[in-house]
């Protein structure tokens, strides 16, 4: 089975207002080809930090229109990329990752507000937030710091606090419910959106990104340790795949601070079962396909080599659709 196109989308850290500061491109791993859908170049941004306001973030294909989150709003495409319509929610700020349940509503990660939103695309509004912080309770009889969640109206006047105590970064819906998992905390947890309950999954380590369910294992960006990963529930690491480094002098920009962008900087991740490959992007503008089996890369395309270049979003090109 040939190698699947992709759609990533990616941010300009270190942009300076008057520069685009993010994108999305169509990439297609079989023939090495890409090509930029989107240049993204907003002025109603926050330029401040690495990412925050600039760049586009997580996908969702609902039919024939593509979703994509900004840092506090949200996009929906046709399959040409032209702009449709957007939803803002004061809620939401530095989402990152965005997921579907089975009923086609959306939900994000509002990173800022240590919340995962939902969005319903038949009301056309933001429905339901959950705010989750660190709580004690009591656990075979001695007290344990655990997460716990509070549902809000994500309209509300009163917010939660704008901290980013736990880096939500990943949000996953399961039938067991809604995963989500971040850089500040050594789990992934699943969220009872009825009854707010939060309970563990499985366990990761901290500096991850795109942590989600594989066949009964987890998967995730080692951002820390520029690898991915297949692991178990409980943590033992079954298979890493190092990120591939590109020729550092090929690399543009490279005077950049590292806590600002670095090569091999994993973000962004996808399966693709008809390939056997696993998906990974990474800096500068890359991304590399790996086979599922072996755990050997099968083909990188880098399309910027700009160290600023962070991809962020990336998902499969539904198979059978036309390409643009």
């Amino acid at each position: 089975m040939p190698l699947p196109t992709v759609l990533m989308t990616d941010v300009i850290r270190s942009a300076q207002q008057g520069n685009a500061h993010g994108g999305a491109y169509l990439i297609n791993l079989e023939s090495g080809d890409f090509t930029k859908v989107l240049d993204w170049n907003r002025v109603d941004i926050e330029w401040e930090g690495r990412g925050m306001g600039r760049g586009l973030r997580g996908i969702v294909f609902l039919g024939d229109e593509v979703w994509i989150a900004a840092s506090d709003e949200l996009f929906v495409f046709d399959r040409s990329f032209n702009i449709l319509r957007s939803y803002k929610c004061p809620a939401l700020h530095h989402c990152h990752e965005i997921t579907r349940d089975d009923q086609g509503r959306i939900y994000l990660t509002s990173t800022s507000f240590d919340s995962i939103l939902r969005f319903d695309p038949a009301a056309e509004r933001f429905d339901a937030a959950w705010y989750i912080a660190p709580a004690t309770r009591t656990i075979q009889g001695k007290p344990a710091t655990v997460l716990a969640a509070k549902a809000y109206d994500p309209h509300a006047e009163r917010l939660p606090p704008k901290q980013d105590r736990l880096h939500i970064n990943q949000v996953w819906c399961t039938p067991q419910g809604v995963l989500f998992s971040g850089l500040r905390f050594k789990a992934v947890c699943v969220l009872n959106t009825e009854t707010a309950e939060v309970r563990p999954y499985a366990v990761v380590p901290e500096m991850t990104h795109n942590c989600q369910p594989h066949q009964g294992r987890i998967i995730y960006n080692s951002t820390g340790d520029d690898a991915v990963v297949i692991a178990g529930l409980k943590g033992a690491v079954i298979q890493r795949m190092p990120i591939p480094r590109i020729d550092p002098k090929t690399i543009e920009n490279p005077g950049v601070p590292g806590d600002y962008a670095r090569a091999g900087f994993a973000r962004g991740l996808c399966v693709d079962e008809p390939s056997g490959t696993i998906i990974a992007g990474h800096s500068p503008g890359s991304v590399t396909a790996f086979d599922l089996r072996t755990g050997k890369p099968a083909r990188t395309v880098t399309v910027a080599r700009d160290i600023r270049n962070a991809p962020h979003g990336l998902e499969v090109w539904p198979h059978g659709d036309a390409v643009p």
